[in-house]
C-alpha cells in the first residue's frame, strides 16, 4: 500500500547541517544514429551544417551541468570545481556520453552530472536533426556517485 502525503508542499532540503566533502558523480547518455547521420562520421567527427557536433556538444553539456538549479527545480545551486565531458563512437552508430562532476560541498552532484550528459545528447540531436529526425537518445542513467553519507556504484 502507498501511503498518500497530502498538502505536501515542494520545497529544497536543508544542508545547512551537512557537512562538506568532496562530492563527485558520473552519468551517461547513448544515442542512437540513424544511417543518414552516421553516414556523416568521419573517425570520431560529426559536422553538420551548424557546425562541429561534439565539440559543441561537450560545451553545452558544461553549460547545463553548470545552471543545473535553473533547470531543474529544487536543485541547490552549486559552485561545480570541475565538469568534464566525454564523448565517443561505439559500434559506428551509437555516441556515448559521459558527464563527470565534482566539488566540495553539502550536496551532491549526481543532477547536475545527469544534466550535462542529456544536454549534450540534446544538442547531438539538435545539430543532427536536419540530417534525420530518428535519433534516439535512451539509457540515461547515474553510473556512480561518491561523497556525503554514501556512495554508489552502478553494477
Amino acid at each position: 500500500m502507498v501511503k498518500q502525503i497530502r498538502n505536501k508542499r515542494p520545497g529544497m532540503v536543508d544542508v545547512g547541517d551537512k557537512n562538506v566533502t568532496h562530492r563527485v558523480a558520473r552519468a551517461r547518455a547513448l544515442v542512437d544514429l540513424p544511417p543518414p547521420v552516421a553516414r556523416q562520421l568521419r573517425g570520431d567527427e560529426l559536422i553538420s551544417r551548424k557546425g562541429p557536433v561534439f565539440q559543441t556538444a561537450v560545451v553545452a553539456g558544461i553549460m547545463a551541468a553548470k545552471r543545473t538549479s535553473a533547470i531543474i527545480p529544487l536543485c541547490h545551486p552549486l559552485g561545480i570545481e570541475d565538469c568534464k565531458i566525454d564523448i565517443r563512437v561505439v559500434r559506428r552508430r551509437q555516441v556515448v556520453i559521459e558527464c563527470s562532476v565534482s566539488m566540495h560541498g553539502k550536496t551532491g552532484v549526481e543532477m547536475e552530472a545527469l544534466t550535462g550528459a542529456v544536454a549534450a545528447a540534446l544538442t547531438i540531436y539538435d545539430m543532427c536533426k536536419g540530417l534525420s529526425h530518428d535519433i534516439v537518445i535512451h539509457d540515461v542513467r547515474l553510473l556512480e556517485k561518491h561523497g556525503g553519507k554514501s556512495d554508489y556504484v552502478r553494477a
